[in-house]
């Protein structure tokens, strides 16, 4: 059916920890989910806000375009087409982003953090990762990790190589991940979101602890995204509301309802 009226172009949404690439143990179709949810957005949407690890890893080689990426990029670049300005902030699975998402897709990267006002309201968008003080030792390894010459000594290897290693040490991370899972723990990010709420934002949205919530205290709002992996969880923001949801391919989205804390 095709909409000859104007798109109606008002709402923000912000997704996280797809993880695209590995095989893991989560269903198959999980990238088949989220294509469906970017045709979904595609007339309402003004901006996709990708809060980082959409990538399981991201290596990006001059001539060099990961197969297993082909059909998530090209819808990406489809909504770009479609005048919806898409913002991707590097994850800890994909911080080695170059000059190809923005210069053949027009993705907008932004390497730690971004922030953003609306309808007055002061919103800062971040990752997660090195926020909380379990992350001391991880904030010495992203500044290597991070380097650029050491990323461009990385790219000299052969993709199959460098792509090789990169998943493997990518799997390591998850099960290290897995084992360390208190350090994980979502009191610790809500923490760290309060403490950045406390420097003058209104709102704060990450990713990274693959929890999806939405909490409301003292007229400040944290959320987290959730993932594509098991949750198939997003936030949207309409005027100045932001709500979270879970995606259900082919059924209506059923929304989480905010947690409201009064201490």
């Amino acid at each position: 059916m095709i909409n000859d009226g104007k798109k109606q172009r008002n709402i923000f949404y912000f997704i996280s920890d797809a993880h695209l690439g590995p095989d893991l143990p989560y269903p198959s179709h999980r990238e088949t989910i989220l294509l469906d949810f970017f045709r979904q957005i595609r007339n309402n949407a003004d901006q996709l806000f990708i809060i980082g690890d959409l990538f399981d890893f991201w290596i990006e080689y001059r001539h060099v375009i990961r197969s297993d990426y082909f059909n998530v990029l090209c819808a990406l670049a489809r909504l770009v087409q479609d005048g919806i300005k898409i913002h991707y902030i590097a994850g800890n699975h994909d911080f080695a982003l170059g000059p190809f998402l923005t210069d053949h897709i027009g993705i907008r990267v932004h390497r730690d953090f971004l922030a953003i006002t609306r309808n007055e309201k002061h919103i800062y968008l971040t990752h997660g990762d090195g926020l909380i003080d379990a992350d001391k030792g991880y904030r010495l390894l992203k500044i290597f990790l991070r380097n650029p010459i050491l990323q461009k000594s990385y790219r000299l290897l052969h993709p199959s190589m460098g792509i090789g290693m990169a998943s493997f040490f990518s799997k390591l991370s998850r099960r290290q991940e897995v084992s360390k899972g208190p350090k994980f723990g979502h009191q610790a990010y809500r923490k760290a979101a309060w403490a950045l709420a406390g420097q003058g934002y209104d709102v704060v949205i990450m990713g990274h602890t693959h929890r999806p919530e939405i909490i409301h205290r003292h007229g400040k709002i944290y959320c987290n995204t959730g993932d594509w992996i098991k949750s198939f969880t997003y936030a949207s923001l309409e005027s100045d509301t932001l709500r979270l949801w879970r995606y259900r391919q082919g059924r209506a989205p059923v929304e989480i309802a905010p947690i409201i804390l009064t201490q």
